[in-house]
């Protein structure tokens, strides 16, 4: 047909099948945007959260490429699921623009340090004017996600009581560092025999949820980063 006819010679534009979100642009705009993005979607990206929402999307349109065309597809880095209850995402009114929408999201999600991520914040607002809300939302959620990369945290879950950290092969790189970061926030938090994180702390707002957030995951990269420079300098 002329739509998969289309759908290949965007194919054979692209490096290769992991530019899923440049790949799903393309397929938006042959058949149609819809509100895949916009906000009607909201709810849907509260409800799991915005990584694996992310992650969600761009695994089941590389799958499908993948079995059209009789490829493998390629496995994306993996990233700590963190749901929480915000509004996190680019309105459409914001950005109007579907490809350029997906373009961002994705630049944001494969920022590698956090003077990216303030780049990118900075650049959307010289392009599009002041971030709304859910916009900061989405950023801060970024930010917290590369600090949760470097405490090795597979999983967050923030709830109305409070918040389970699980970490990737229930390891923690700096078991005593841990202990002491707990022992410091005096009874909010416990260490379960399971090796998850328990903090008995309600957030109330989006953002004391996200700022809690940010503030957990600072705490826990850094005692990362120490334990590694101890043993570099051991070394």
């Amino acid at each position: 047909s002329e739509v998969a006819e289309k759908r290949l010679k965007v194919l054979g534009d692209l490096d290769s099948l992991g530019a899923g979100f440049q790949l799903a642009s393309h397929d938006l705009d042959i058949r149609g945007a819809g509100n895949l993005l916009g906000d009607e979607q909201s709810g849907h990206i509260r409800e799991v959260g915005f990584e694996l929402y992310q992650s969600m999307l761009e695994d089941a349109i590389l799958a499908a490429k993948a079995g059209e065309l009789g490829l493998e597809a390629k496995p994306e880095r993996v990233s700590p699921q963190i749901t929480v209850d915000a509004p996190i995402m680019i309105p459409e009114d914001y950005v109007p623009d579907l490809a350029v929408r997906m373009a961002l999201y994705r630049r944001l999600n494969d920022a590698e340090s956090q003077g990216e991520i303030e780049s990118m914040a900075a650049e959307m607002i010289d392009r599009f004017g002041p971030l709304p809300s859910a916009t900061e939302n989405l950023v801060r959620l970024i930010q917290i996600k590369l600090q949760a990369i470097e405490a090795n945290i597979a999983k967050i879950d923030v709830g109305a009581a409070g918040t389970l950290v699980t970490f990737h092969n229930d390891d923690f790189p700096d078991g005593p560092g841990l202990i002491a970061y707990v022992d410091r926030l005096q009874g909010t938090a416990k260490l379960r025999p399971d090796m998850k994180l328990v903090i008995s702390r309600a957030w109330n707002s989006p953002e004391s949820r996200l700022n809690g957030l940010f503030q957990l995951t600072k705490g826990l990269s850094g005692i990362v980063r120490k334990a590694k420079k101890r043993q570099k300098a051991a070394a």
